[in-house]
């Protein structure tokens, strides 16, 4: 089994509206929940009760796609709000992740680290010091996983920000860019993404689901090709088709009947006819 490490702040964790985009359920790709690998489902993190979707999902199913024989295990460590500062080496952030990410090596194969995070630092000329921070964050992450050439995929931020609600602060987003651009070109397996044309919510901060899964595909595309994605592909909404596309499999069927059944959408006697006619 292979696993990834996602870690940043809200972006990552992902805002993006549920409701907005079909959902990703595959057997094949897990997230680390309470110690325990369980099969996927938004959100995947639970850093706070308005968490959704984020890029991680849609990253996820495009790998599983191309590795259709193995399982991938998705390790949620992303922070709401959290600073470049919260991500230093002594900060809690760092440490919970690294706890957790080593306690998944345990039983996977550690393979890459998304990265998505800036916006709380676009303000107040932060970012003259971020370059500096931001590679400090990548290189104590490699050395205390014990793996120096960890693919690590970073995601600028959006061209949204600085406009309205609470994406008004962020005014300094270009400059955290420029500063992020800098860290990947010096740093070996280190690639960036482009938020080209990523759409906000009406918070005017946060990506939208739509524009998250198309995100995932464009953190996919780095990751598999070992390069930067300086704009957007062009064939994301393609490749989400084939994802949303997919058979859904007995395991995952009796999954979501059973998820059904303890949200109270069906009762008992439906649910055991149900089970009976996938199971049969």
């Amino acid at each position: 089994m292979k696993s990834i490490l996602l870690i940043g702040q809200s972006n990552m964790a992902g805002r993006g509206y549920l409701s907005e985009v079909p959902a990703i359920y595959n057997e094949n790709i897990e997230m680390l929940r309470n110690g325990r690998w369980q099969m996927m489902a938004e959100p995947i993190h639970s850093d706070r009760e308005v968490a959704g979707v984020g890029p991680a999902a849609s990253f996820a199913a495009a790998w599983s796609q191309d590795h259709l024989a193995e399982k991938l295990g998705l390790i949620p460590c992303a922070e709401g709000g959290s600073s470049i500062d919260e991500w230093a080496s002594d900060q809690v952030l760092s440490r919970h992740a690294l706890s957790e990410a080593k306690f998944a090596m345990e039983s996977s194969e550690l393979i890459g680290i998304l990265w998505h995070q800036g916006e709380t630092d676009s303000l107040n000329g932060r970012y003259k010091e971020y370059a500096e921070k931001l590679k400090a964050v990548f290189e104590h992450f490699r050395q205390e996983l014990g793996l120096p050439e960890l693919p690590i995929i970073v995601g600028t931020l959006p061209t949204f920000l600085g406009k309205t609600g609470f994406g008004l602060s962020a005014v300094e987003f270009e400059e955290i860019n420029q500063e992020i651009e800098r860290v990947v070109s010096e740093l070996e397996n280190c690639y960036l993404v482009s938020a080209e044309n990523l759409t906000a919510n009406p918070d005017g901060i946060h990506i939208n689901g739509e524009s998250q899964r198309q995100f995932g595909i464009r953190y996919y595309e780095a990751f598999a090709k070992k390069t930067d994605i300086p704009t957007a592909l062009g064939n994301e909404d393609e490749q989400l088709s084939k994802i949303y596309g997919r058979a859904t499999t007995k395991n995952e069927k009796i999954y979501l009947l059973s998820r059904d059944f303890a949200l109270g959408k069906l009762d008992y006697q439906k649910f055991i006819e149900k089970f009976t006619e996938i199971t049969k």
